[in-house]
């Protein structure tokens, strides 16, 4: 895990993009980030919490998986837990815009 500290969210989106280099990591998180979009609207839809326990699990189960497994380092998360929420969302819209391969 790098030093780095980062005062603002600009700086630290090329880092969070480093650690996310392997793209069956970035599948995971596009798949994980999916779901937890799925979950919400299952939240909204039916008023049950049980879909935001379900979302956290969708979404960070996926990303955390394809660290360990396929970058083999530390999620940015346990570090910068909001940059990485962050970092999350922009790289899944980057994704839809090309800006970040699949």
């Amino acid at each position: 895990m790098s030093t780095e500290r980062f005062a603002r969210f600009a700086d630290f989106y090329p880092f969070y993009l480093r650690e996310h280099a392997d793209r069956r990591n970035r599948r995971l998180h596009f798949i994980g980030t999916t779901l937890v979009l799925v979950c919400l609207w299952r939240l909204f839809a039916t008023g049950q919490p049980v879909w935001l326990l379900n979302g956290l699990l969708c979404g960070y189960g996926f990303a955390w998986i394809g660290h360990f497994f396929f970058e083999k380092n530390r999620p940015a998360t346990f570090k910068y837990p909001l940059y990485s929420f962050m970092g999350d969302w922009v790289m899944y819209a980057d994704i839809w815009r090309g800006r970040v391969k699949l």
